[in-house]
């Protein structure tokens, strides 16, 4: 049944954001909640994901038994996301609520004050290391709100995206366990797509003229890992931040030494600090997708389709054979 109106809280987005806490602890999401046992009219499981890979993977392994709503919208920069009083009301009504710890400080105060039952973070799902890049000289870690060095793009590497399969699909049926089989099928289908994807790029990055790739964003350290290549990100963590002179050097230095081709920028940012470096090194730019989102400019309609498009840039710009 649908809230009435009487029963929305009467407060501005901006405030939300900062007074989560007090809307919370006044009881207002509580009284609003529609649907406590987190399914909608239609009889599906409501799963509240807070960016695009955690949907991919709920609307994946739930197929028609859940209702996916994604907190970050199409275009929206994931680490930017502030939550809106409409959203904190929605999350309340959920059955599952996905998130990863450390990458939306915003979605992890909602996550700490929620009283959903099942909240999954997909981080403990798997182990997060430290990527980090050198800038101006300065070891420079990753950060995004959690622990200090933890790189939270653990979907950019293909076995670890697969454990956060497994995770979700185990949830999905704690939830909702008259589907758990339903759950468990979709899950074993898609760890195997996820385990062809990881042989194609074992298999294509093999032989390559170099190992090393230039990208704005540094974002890429698990794939990296995986496939024994070298990132290097041009100006640390923002993607659209100028890199210093002292940088600069470096990244020429490194472009000659390593026959590096192409510097890689993403869909959701500029592309001007991409081909300032290029420029200046006579390089090439092209695109290597983080895959926090899925727009009209992405190279693919899903996570697989964007992954093989990522996969041949990286071919093409490594120089595989």
């Amino acid at each position: 049944m649908k809230s009435s109106s009487r029963c929305r809280p009467r407060i501005s987005l901006r405030a939300a954001a900062g007074s989560l806490a007090a809307v919370l602890g006044a009881g207002v999401l509580a009284a609003c909640s529609s649907t406590a046992s987190g399914t909608g009219e239609d009889g599906k499981l409501r799963v509240t994901s807070a960016f695009y890979p955690l949907t991919y993977l709920a609307e994946e392994i739930g197929g028609s038994h859940v209702d996916v709503d994604t907190l970050t919208k199409p275009g929206q920069e994931p680490h930017d996301l502030e939550i809106s009083a409409k959203q904190t009301v929605a999350i309340e009504d959920s059955g599952v609520l996905l998130y990863l710890k450390g990458l939306q400080p915003s979605v992890d105060d909602v996550v700490a004050q929620s009283s959903v039952k099942h909240k999954l973070d997909a981080a403990s799902l798997t182990t997060l290391e430290k990527h980090g890049t050198e800038v101006g000289g300065h070891a420079e870690e990753h950060d995004h709100g959690g622990e200090a060095g933890e790189d939270p793009h653990v979907w950019l590497d293909p076995v670890r995206y697969a454990q956060l399969a497994k995770g979700v699909g185990k949830e999905l049926e704690k939830a909702d366990p008259d589907h758990a089989d339903t759950y468990a099928k979709n899950t074993k289908t898609l760890v195997g797509k996820l385990g062809e994807l990881d042989t194609d790029y074992r298999e294509g990055l093999r032989n390559t003229r170099t190992k090393v790739f230039l990208t704005t964003h540094a974002a890429f350290g698990y794939l990296a890992e995986r496939y024994g290549l070298t990132e290097e990100a041009i100006a640390g963590l923002n993607p659209e931040s100028e890199p210093s002179l002292s940088r600069m050097k470096d990244l020429r230095e490194i472009a000659k030494a390593d026959h590096v081709t192409t510097v890689f920028y993403e869909t959701l940012v500029s592309d001007r600090t991409a081909k300032t470096v290029a420029g200046d090194s006579g390089l090439r730019t092209d695109v290597l997708d983080p895959l926090e989102g899925i727009t009209d400019k992405s190279r693919g309609d899903d996570y697989i389709e964007v992954m093989r498009a990522n996969l041949t840039a990286l071919q093409k710009a490594l120089g595989a054979s």
